[in-house]
């Protein structure tokens, strides 16, 4: 670079606050999945040179039916050991729930600054985004970022109001209990890896939701793909939802899924290689106007291709030196 200016410094402008996570977010509830999982963690941070996946410890599909207080208090000890550096959340049961009050308490109030964020499942309006906020702060967790689930009709129509919250972070997209939430209205396969990208109801409440979340700089968190051993409709599903719904990040309900989420919303090489081209020639130009290979860049475009490198940098992509050196910068 011809300044000591960092690219997002110069690029993002009102942007600049808009939330950037890992691509994948993977959930698991069980002691003996949730222990795995934080251990593939640790060891694909070591093969990627960072963090590319959350690990979201489930309270809400997790927790045996009376045994909510003790599960809340397994996830907590989960996170407090999990190895530094790691992004652990965990997803506590919805605001109306007996154990809603008791999960924060435990693991917002022992484990809130080990945590990455608090995913609160059946959010309908911003009443219950607000219960939860008050919740937090009651348990001295404040500063802890909330990830919301969008589940029902009522919940898409509210997902703008929902989403400029500032302590929401992220808006996620519950498939099944949005399809259960039509009485029937809605045929079984709009909850498969191929009908969730077909039925107009389905399609429709994942584009507000996307809208929404990118509206306020939140991001837009895809749901799940149930047919977890069958790879090829995974990778299928995960394109169409980097490349045609505006998601940034997908659920993984399988260590199989974390592997082809990844691969689906990072940049190839060439993407990655046009990229930095681009950047290094608007940082020597100042961030003038630009003209590469008979085609005009300015901010606007510069700003795309930054995030593109973002997101390469986010899921462990091989980065040509120039680009590591921006990466650099911005940590030091």
């Amino acid at each position: 670079m011809t300044k000591t200016v960092h690219p997002g410094e110069v690029l993002l402008g009102a942007q600049a606050g808009a939330v950037t996570l890992p691509v994948c977010d993977h959930y698991s509830g069980v002691e003996a999945r949730m222990k795995k999982s934080l251990a593939l963690q640790a060891e694909m941070a070591e093969e990627f040179g960072a963090c590319v996946f959350d690990v979201t410890l489930d309270c809400e599909d997790g927790a045996p039916v009376g045994g909510e207080a003790e599960h809340a208090a397994l996830v907590t000890e989960l996170a407090l050991v999990a190895k530094p550096g790691m992004r652990v959340g965990v997803r506590v049961h919805p605001v109306d729930h007996p154990a809603f009050a008791g999960d924060v308490i435990t693991i917002a109030g022992r484990a809130g600054q080990r945590l990455s964020h608090l995913m609160v499942p059946k959010v309908e309006s911003l009443a219950d985004v607000l219960q939860a906020v008050a919740a937090l702060e009651a348990a001295d967790a404040d500063a802890l970022p909330l990830h919301v689930l969008i589940e029902s009709p009522l919940a898409v129509h509210n997902a703008f109001e929902i989403a400029a919250h500032p302590r929401v972070q992220s808006l996620s997209f519950g498939l099944m209990d949005f399809v259960s939430a039509h009485a029937g209205a809605i045929p079984a396969d709009g909850m498969g890896a191929a009908g969730q990208f077909t039925h107009p109801l389905v399609v429709r409440a994942k584009l507000a939701i996307a809208s929404a979340a990118h509206a306020y700089g939140k991001v837009p968190s895809h749901c799940v793909v149930t047919e977890f051993n069958n790879t090829d409709a995974m990778r299928v599903a995960a394109r169409k939802a980097a490349t045609e719904f505006g998601y940034t990040r997908m659920w993984s309900i399988h260590p199989n899924q974390i592997r082809p989420i990844l691969e689906a919303f990072a940049p190839d090489e060439a993407q990655i290689q046009v990229a930095t081209q681009i950047i290094a020639k608007a940082a020597a130009a100042d961030w003038a106007p630009t003209q590469i290979d008979g085609t005009l860049h300015d901010r606007a475009s510069y700003r795309h291709f930054w995030q593109v490198l973002t997101r390469a940098h986010a899921t462990g992509r091989a980065l040509p030196p120039e680009a590591k050196a921006w990466f650099a910068f911005a940590a030091s």
